[in-house]
């Protein structure tokens, strides 16, 4: 085991910002390189694009580095963890087999069909099938929940009232509403109940759990509007106690890591479980293969644990004997986003940061102006997120600090966490 790594995180959001805060505080950290990164003071940031593998190489070569943390879905669904089998350096990602679970929908709903995983009742639609699938939808009661299949950037899911309308937008999606992604989609049963997302990091045979959190899809407040990639975050949940929990661990968490082992898949990284309390039964909405955004950004600030040794256990097979040490202290993330999100939006808004009020900034979608300012440069600009005694005074911080944060055309929900509380 060497006593200093050198990490190369892939990856420009807040997401990363959060992973790379959490590395800095490492004793054990060498030379920390971003690609691309963003504005966020943490590492070194490269021009670097994490989907060209070769350039990936050359630097991983050129700089000695000995572990790439991915952040992002898209490299791991296109098989970095493949291209790097033969080199000594550690990926942190499943394999491009195993990244399946989230590359393809139909393909995570048959994995859980044949381990016997509790999820929603589904099919799978192509142009071909469109009449059965809009027989399907028949079959259902409102609402209506359509899914591209492939990788749409977090916004492939579609929630409809209407018959008509599902009926409507399943021949869009099949027409190329989200280009390739939706040439298949899965259309599921709506389950009601109160989502979380349980964060499992494995080394293909131990696992451990991260802090539960919660996130908040929708736009708007009291969950109004289109789905973005996630308008806030809290941790803990409160009814994921001890009890859900173990339901979660024994016929989620473990039937997961026993299937992709049956099927030959060394599964290293990390298993994010989307899942939805439905009267106190945990049942999968989706698998994905990476840490969820902007969940990151209040599980990191709640795991005590050294990352990099945490990271360690899951190259070299080591994870069972490694310690999860969770902060007593609520967190709670509000996100702060340009207008139009999820729509259009406009870029190179300059950001005035007043002084630090001890609430962490996790840098989403911003960049260094030739002045030195930050820019922004996304829909999600900046994660904020903030400690509390309770959930009610985290969120309670973490507004004031969106109050304060300011740019032209700022939008924040201001209602984060209000249905824990």
């Amino acid at each position: 085991m060497k006593e200093i790594v050198n990490i190369l995180l892939l990856g420009s959001g807040g997401r990363e910002c959060a992973m790379a805060w959490k590395l800095s505080q490492s004793p054990r950290l060498g030379t920390l390189f971003v690609a691309p990164g963003n504005a966020a003071p943490y590492g070194t940031r490269v021009s670097l694009d994490p989907m060209d593998f070769e350039a990936v190489r050359e630097f991983v070569d050129n700089n000695d580095i000995d572990m790439i943390l991915v952040g992002p879905e898209n490299p791991l669904v296109e098989g970095i963890a493949d291209f790097f089998a033969d080199s000594p350096v550690k990926v942190i990602g499943p394999v491009k087999e195993g990244a399946r679970l989230e590359g393809s929908k139909e393909y995570a709903k048959e994995f859980m069909v044949r381990n016997a995983i509790p999820t929603a009742r589904f099919m799978s639609v192509t142009e071909e099938t469109l009449e059965q699938g809009n027989h399907f939808l028949e079959s259902l009661r409102p609402p209506y929940v359509l899914k591209a299949d492939g990788l749409a950037a977090g916004k492939g899911v579609i929630i409809l009232d209407s018959l008509a309308d599902a009926k409507d937008t399943l021949s869009d999606m099949l027409e190329g509403m989200f280009g390739g992604a939706s040439a298949t989609v899965v259309i599921e049963e709506f389950l009601s109940g109160i989502e979380c997302s349980v964060f499992v990091v494995t080394d293909g045979e131990d696992y451990k759990l991260l802090p539960v959190a919660k996130d908040y899809k929708r736009v708007g407040e009291g969950d109004t509007g289109p789905n973005t990639g996630g308008m806030g975050a809290v941790s803990p949940v409160p009814f994921a106690n001890e009890e859900f929990m173990n339901k979660v661990a024994s016929r989620i968490v473990e039937p997961t890591l026993k299937g992709l082992r049956a099927e030959g898949i060394k599964y290293k990284g990390f298993i994010f479980l989307g899942l939805m309390n439905v009267e106190g039964e945990p049942m999968v909405i989706e698998y994905n293969v990476r840490m969820g955004d902007p969940e990151t950004e209040v599980v990191m600030p709640r795991l005590k644990s050294d990352l990099i040794d945490l990271l360690e256990g899951v190259a070299d097979e080591t994870l069972g004997i490694k310690q999860v040490v969770e902060d007593e202290r609520a967190a709670v993330t509000v996100m702060l986003t340009s207008a139009g999100y999820p729509g259009s939006y406009e870029k190179g808004k300059v950001m005035t940061l007043p002084a630090d009020q001890g609430v962490l900034r996790f840098h989403a979608g911003t960049q260094t102006g030739e002045g030195g300012e930050v820019l922004t440069s996304g829909g999600r600009v900046m994660a904020l997120t903030a400690y509390g005694s309770t959930i009610a005074e985290a969120a309670s911080k973490a507004l004031a600090e969106a109050g304060r944060v300011d740019f032209e055309g700022k939008y924040f929900r201001s209602d984060i966490s209000k249905d824990l509380v």
